[in-house]
């Protein structure tokens, strides 16, 4: 079978799911909308994936875009003639698919797109309703994205929900990790891990002006803020005015390593006695995954996507969404049960064994291929 994988960006999670379908028989053309630089993904694509190129390359896409990428998209299908179209997100990539008439089209969400994008405008909200009507499968990560697509009119039978899960062998238990006591006389750093990127999304601002409020009544707290973005002025004018960068008797309070290389995550979530994310959407996140696996307990913002993962007092806690002070006192909270958090650590990565191995749930995605296969087969 001949299967088009099209995409707006390069991400992690293209890599994983190109890595799955080159390993199957059939053979997978990779089509990306955008080249956004730099790339969120550093890893190259399996060999085995053929890459399609664009006559033109679109660093972004704009609205008069939209004609000449569908007329290109249409010579594209009829060189490759692909069984099948897997396209996501759904009001970009899938949507031009949507438009050019091709079946069967399996659509996969990425969360933004149901659950921010869908209500930008009625435009938008049309978009959404158009795509879905035209998509034999859509493919979603939890029950919310689930939700919200019925609710666009697609019906429950075409739903696919599959955590997209991790890399259980990567993403691991520290060996021979001990609680971390917390004493702020014994001056031991108590760590405090993001890796979101520093979009308004991810609300990494609340991050920062949640450790500052901790950090007054904590000197044994240190944040490390993996990434960068767009939000970066912001979020060092936060640490700068509160004297924790930029202030010698204050050094390593906040560290900023930038993107590191995948193969160095696992470090970073194992050597943290807390993971926190403030985003204002999500899905499943993987990186609270990635967090949850490595028995690092999280604090996270009250969300839906973060209620389907996070148990408060079992494997960590929810906050009101943008509520800094909630959240500092959330961690504060959080340093004076080391043992609790140990224990924690350990219901975290049971949990994630049983629902996020992404070797088992990775196979939901043929699942889908056969049932929107089955009603365009000649």
């Amino acid at each position: 079978m001949r299967i088009l994988y099209f995409t707006r960006h390069y991400t992690s999670h293209d890599y994983r799911f190109l890595s799955v379908l080159a390993k199957s028989p059939h053979k997978i053309y990779y089509l990306q909308l955008e080249k956004k630089t730099p790339s969120l993904e550093k890893r190259s694509l399996p060999s085995e994936i053929e890459i399609v190129e664009w006559q033109q390359e679109r660093l972004q896409v704009k609205l008069w875009d939209g004609y000449s990428l569908l007329i290109e998209l249409k010579r594209i299908i009829n060189t490759i003639k692909p069984d099948l179209i897997q396209a996501g997100p759904i009001q970009r990539t899938a949507l031009l698919v949507a438009l050019t008439g091709f079946q069967p089209l399996v659509t996969m969400s990425w969360g933004y797109d149901l659950l921010i994008d869908a209500k930008r405008n009625p435009f938008w909200g049309l978009a959404t309703r158009y795509t879905l009507k035209k998509s034999a499968v859509l493919i979603a990560d939890c029950y919310t994205l689930f939700e919200k697509a019925i609710r666009y009119g697609m019906p429950k039978s075409r739903i696919i929900i599959f955590p997209w899960g991790i890399n259980l062998k990567h993403f691991s238990l520290q060996k021979n990790s001990t609680p971390k006591k917390g004493d702020p006389k014994k001056q031991t750093p108590f760590i405090i891990l993001s890796t979101r990127s520093w979009e308004p999304i991810y609300g990494v601002d609340t991050i920062a002006k949640a450790f500052v409020i901790a950090a007054q009544k904590r000197p044994d707290i240190r944040l490390i803020m993996l990434g960068n973005g767009s939000q970066s002025k912001q979020i060092y004018t936060i640490f700068k005015n509160a004297g924790l960068i930029g202030n010698e008797s204050q050094k390593n309070r906040v560290e900023f390593p930038g993107q590191i290389e995948f193969d160095e995550l696992p470090n970073y979530y194992q050597s943290a006695d807390l993971y926190v994310s403030a985003s204002h959407s999500d899905g499943t996140s993987i990186s609270l995954l990635e967090a949850l696996a490595c028995g690092t307990p999280v604090i996270a913002s009250d969300i839906p996507g973060n209620r389907e993962w996070i148990m408060p007092n079992h494997n960590g806690w929810l906050f009101p969404e943008s509520d800094a002070n909630a959240l500092a006192d959330k961690i504060l909270n959080a340093i004076e049960k080391p043992t609790k958090l140990y224990k924690m650590g350990r219901t975290a990565r049971y949990m994630v064994e049983k629902r996020a191995d992404w070797t088992k749930n990775s196979l939901m995605l043929f699942k889908a291929y056969d049932i929107a296969l089955k009603d365009y087969q000649q």
